[in-house]
């Protein structure tokens, strides 16, 4: 057994947000997560890499292999409309996490895959919002991290009306560990963070804008590595 760590505490976790070494950015070894998954009987993993799901065909045998419940999901690029043009310069783009609910939310899942790769290809695989709305069924929508729409907007002081306008189309709000979010500390163009304590009110008002909207709030790790020591690669 190689996996040194343990995870003892009394309510096993299930994190919503995980880049295996499918995701470009991504260090996860696929066989590791499912079997630190297993060791840590956390009750399921979710697998959520950039704009692909390269992963699935391999999770879905090492799942079954070590009795590990798996969410299949992914982090896509969502766009704000679709585009007229292919080959013109697009909009931003913002992070999303889509997290199959069941088989029907899978299909949905591949459908958007095939469309961004096929039709709305532009440096990446990108996601209109009204292609996200008409293939929602069976689907999680989460608000991912700080290049999320929802986290920009409570970067950019948005009015508590917006935020709550702007959460209405997720499923649940994320939170992410301060150390994921330091690179915002003193950054012009993220606005007025100055300090950790910042990073904390930005935590906090999303909570405060989840409670306001009804929406859950779900603490995400947006893990791109397994262990603390492997941060430095």
């Amino acid at each position: 057994d190689s996996i040194s760590h343990e995870d003892n505490s009394p309510s096993p976790r299930v994190e919503l947000h995980l880049h295996t070494k499918m995701s470009l950015d991504g260090l996860i070894d696929l066989e590791r997560i499912i079997q630190t998954i297993a060791k840590w009987k956390h009750p399921a993993v979710a697998i959520t890499d950039h704009g692909v799901i390269q992963a699935f065909p391999k999770i879905q045998d090492l799942a079954k292999k070590y009795g590990v419940k798996v969410i299949y999901g992914m982090e896509g690029y969502m766009i704000a409309n679709i585009p007229d043009d292919i080959d013109t310069d697009r909009q931003r783009y913002d992070h999303i996490i889509i997290l199959a609910r069941n088989m029907t939310g899978l299909r949905n899942l591949y459908r958007m895959v095939t469309l961004s790769h096929l039709k709305f290809y532009k440096r990446r695989p990108l996601i209109p919002k009204p292609v996200l709305e008409e293939f929602r069924e069976g689907l999680i929508y989460g608000s991912a991290c700080v290049m999320g729409e929802f986290f920009r907007a409570v970067l950019a002081e948005k009015s508590d009306e917006e935020l709550v306008q702007t959460a209405s189309f997720y499923d649940y709000l994320e939170v992410q560990p301060l150390c994921n979010n330091a690179f915002l500390i003193n950054d012009d163009k993220y606005g007025n963070i100055t300090s950790m304590e910042d990073l904390r009110r930005l935590n906090r008002k999303v909570i405060e804008i989840g409670e306001k909207a009804g929406k859950p709030v779900c603490a995400t790790s947006d893990a791109h590595f397994l262990f603390q020591e492997e941060q430095i690669y």
